[in-house]
Formats: C-alpha cells, structure tokens, sequence
C-alpha cells in the first residue's frame, strides 16, 4: 500500500504572548519532572524509604487501584531503560490508567498517530488558540514516515508518547515480539523528535492484559488508556459527523477524564472530524466548569 509522502507542516504564526505562555508552561513542567527524576534516584539509591509509597508530589491511586507488579526490570536494561523506569512514579504501574487520579474538574486530550499527518497542522493550530495542552500518542512508523510532523507537537510544546511501532494487536505476539514493539518505537520517536518520549505507553486498539501491563512497565512505562475514545477517526463513511464526536467526547467529561481523540485518516482520504470538532470541544468542555490539564502532570502530581 502506498503511503502518503511526508510534507512538512507549514510555520505557524504564534503571538509573542503565546510564545511566552507556552514557554513558561514548558519550563515549569520541565522543572517538575527533574524534581521527579531526583526523587526517583533517591528513593532506588535508598535514602528514601518505602519506594512503593508515592511521595507528597505524586497523584494519589484509586482505592481499587491494582497493586504494583512485582516484575523486575530487564536484566538488560540499557541507559534509556533505566531512565524511563527512574522516571516512572510507582503510583502509575501495575495497572491501566485510564483517569488521573484526582477530584478536580479537568479533563486530558490525547491524540494518537498511526496513519498520515491529516490534521495535524490544524489541530496544533487549535491547541495554541486556546492555550490547551495535549499528549500525541505515535506509532514508531508514524514518527518514520513524518518526523516533521512530530517535531512540529514538540515545538508547539505538546507530550509525545509511544503507541507501540507498528500498532498490531499485542496478545498476538509473544512476550520477545511485544518487547520489541516497545522497544523499535521509542527508539524511532527518539530519532524523529531529538529527545526521549515521556514514559507513556498506550496499547494498540486498547487492548490490554495484566501481563503485558507488566511487561510495559517493567521497561519503564506507564500504560496510560482512555475513558472514551470520540471515535471521530471513523469518519464520515464510519457514520460520524463533528456534533457526534463532541457529544461522545462530552460524555466522558469527569474528574481526571482521558479523552482519545486522532489525527489522520486510516485510508488516507476524508476529513479528520477530531481535528474540525476540536474548536468546539474544548469551549464545551470549558462551559462545563473544567480545565484541560497537562497529562505530564501525572509524572509529578502537578494539576
């Protein structure tokens, strides 16, 4: 199948306002995540006690929240490895997180990319709008085939997450195969993006087993899911129109929802109802008394 050749997104006109918000926004997650990273060092090196006991900083877990596993890293774990699992707060394994783990009225967008760059330039044009932040979930092939496309999230200031390299269904594979999905696609959005993804995983089609979370996990990621999935990737053909995205979008709206959304068409022709719906969206989320946080937040508890 011939696949949509990469374009690089247009620059964008951003206010020098915009700019600094964004700016300032970086810069303070940034620092919160090094204040992680120092907490996690310190609690393997021993100078904190209880590692399975999130700090002050960290989100709190459900009650009904599955323990963490007890799977211990690979016992090949490189540099990269042991950055991740450093990174990773113990409060976000052993289980799918589908919710951040809070009271507050806000909601998280997310978007995955497995397709074509369809959407990407309007939905980043959106996002820098309104000042909402998201999380890009890619595909390895993705970030392959349109690097461009994925350095322009991270230049507008977005997170960029792995969605597995070639997005196949991972029950399917073996326990080798499933690592190695891990595994190619953090080193391919590593080579697109210039700097390590965040430690967030999602699994293709949503499918997931206790397992395979703590094979994930034990690599140094977090599996971060959905509680509802707009379904706008469907399109127009698939029955869907933009009020129907919203509407499927806006019944997910609860404390800590995590709202999955896409960029790209699976065919590579038709219109990207997630991207055309996104103006509204968010405007309806915010009538209802919500906030669109940072999911990077759930790296230091910082919402």
């Amino acid at each position: 199948m011939n696949r949509p050749r990469c374009s690089t997104p247009p620059r964008r006109s951003v206010s020098a306002p915009g700019r600094a918000a964004r700016a300032r926004r970086s810069r303070t997650v940034g620092r919160l995540i090094t204040a992680t990273l120092v907490a996690a060092v310190l609690t393997v090196s021993g100078v904190l006690t209880a590692r399975g006991t999130p700090s002050a900083g960290y989100l709190s877990v459900p009650a009904d929240a599955t323990p963490r596993p007890t799977t211990a890293p690979p016992t090949t774990a490189s540099p990269a490895d042991l950055s991740r699992i450093l990174s990773l707060p113990p409060a976000l394994a052993g289980h799918a997180i589908r919710r951040m783990p809070t009271q507050r009225h806000v909601v998280a967008l997310t978007f995955n990319a497995a397709w074509n760059e369809q959407g990407v330039e309007e939905v980043l044009r959106v996002l820098d709008r309104y000042d909402v932040p998201a999380t890009f979930f890619l595909t390895g092939q993705f970030a392959e085939r349109h690097p461009d496309a994925a350095r322009a999230m991270v230049t507008a200031g977005h997170g960029i997450a792995s969605h597995s390299y070639s997005h196949p269904h991972m029950d399917e594979l073996n326990r080798q195969a499933r690592e190695l999905e891990v595994r190619q696609a953090d080193r391919a959005l590593r080579e697109a993006i210039g700097t390590p993804p965040l430690p967030f995983f999602r699994f293709p089609y949503g499918d997931t087993t206790p397992q395979e979370i703590a094979e994930v996990n034990a690599l140094g990621f977090a599996d971060i899911e959905w509680a509802d999935d707009t379904n706008g990737y469907l399109g127009t053909a698939g029955g869907m129109t933009t009020q129907k995205v919203i509407a499927r979008a806006l019944r997910a709206v609860a404390p800590g929802a995590i709202i999955q959304m896409h960029v790209g068409t699976p065919r590579g022709t038709g219109t990207v109802l997630d991207a055309q719906a996104l103006p509204q969206l968010i405007q309806s989320i915010r009538a209802r008394g919500y906030r669109i946080a940072d999911l990077r937040s759930l790296l230091v508890g910082a919402h």
